[in-house]
């Protein structure tokens, strides 16, 4: 059984930014190793800036004990969030991003998105040399938001895929970041796959999709104005409500398990390949401690029987 990995971003970025502690979060990521998590992922634009240092300080004394994956590539304007990937822009960001999480070595550097303005294979070639100077230890793609921008007829991640093995041609990606979920698993057709035959890791953002799928969250409930369901089409009270079904269903094997709706939705996550990680997202010791014990969840083959047959999530892009 694999093991969970634990998302920083919603301790300093998007998510009820209001209830966002700095040092209720360090405590977060210290409950979080001491439940035998790994990974800390996070980005530079997060914040922008602020999780890095947060993560970094959070680190002070227990470097040792994370893997550690930051992101460069998105620069975060007052309105708007852009692409960069100049090979000038990475060196920088590289290194500011090194100083701010208070570490000598990445040992994850990903591209959060590609920039229609730079050659893929530029910006990579840049990334690869910060492997060779010693500063990164493995290089990998952020394709989340891989829905966006899909032809009629197209499947989630074949422009994705079409960039990665450009990528490959360059320096080998140790890593893909795409949404995996149980109401999001549609990277299971083709991403996933095409990972595992090249030895690629599969980092699961949004596991727990978006929360939904922990069960704690009520349709109409509301969102507070910067928090991005508040704009997403599965959080209007309408698709809230026509989900509840997917959540029924976590629960009822949850509590053959002695379990909670979020580890169920975790386990499955792992039982989809030893290159999967799932990355959920967490601001409390609690639910970090709750997320990291999905890795013992052994869920059966009726129970992913089962999961496979609920009802197809629904949302105003369906």
């Amino acid at each position: 059984m694999g093991a969970v990995g634990l998302g920083c971003m919603p301790m300093s970025w998007a998510y009820n930014t209001s209830q966002q502690r700095g040092d209720r979060s360090v405590r977060t990521v210290h409950a979080a190793l001491d439940a035998g998590v790994q990974l800390l992922d996070t980005a530079d634009m997060y914040g922008p800036f602020t999780n890095e240092l947060l993560v970094g300080r959070a680190l002070k004394g227990r470097r040792s004990e994370a893997f550690l994956s930051t992101k460069c590539g998105l620069l975060v304007g007052d309105q708007h969030i852009v692409a960069n990937g100049r090979p000038g822009y990475v060196r920088r960001a590289c290194d500011a991003s090194l100083r701010r999480l208070q570490t000598d070595v990445i040992d994850l550097y990903q591209l959060h998105r590609a920039d229609p303005e730079v050659p893929v294979e530029e910006t990579w070639g840049a990334m690869a040399d910060l492997v060779t100077a010693g500063k990164v230890r493995a290089l990998g793609l952020c394709a989340v938001g891989a829905r966006a921008g899909r032809g009629p007829g197209a499947r989630m991640h074949d422009g994705t895929i079409r960039q990665l093995e450009r990528m490959q041609q360059v320096f080998p990606v140790s890593a893909v970041q795409a949404e995996l979920s149980v109401w999001s698993p549609q990277a299971l057709e083709d991403l996933l796959p095409w990972c595992a035959a090249r030895g690629v890791g599969v980092l699961a953002a949004m596991p727990l999709g978006n929360g939904y799928l922990t069960g704690t969250l009520k349709p109409g409930q509301g969102f507070e104005p910067d928090d991005p369901r508040a704009r997403h089409p599965r959080f209007t009270a309408e698709m809230m409500a026509a989900n509840q079904p997917v959540v029924a269903g976590l629960r009822r094997i949850a509590e053959r398990h002695g379990a909670t709706p979020a580890q169920v939705a975790l386990a499955w996550v792992l039982r989809q390949g030893r290159h999967v990680v799932p990355v959920p997202g967490a601001k409390r010791e609690e639910w970090a401690v709750e997320n990291a014990g999905a890795a013992g969840l052994a869920l059966t083959d009726g129970d992913l029987a089962e999961i496979a047959g609920l009802p197809r999530a629904r949302g105003s892009w369906d």
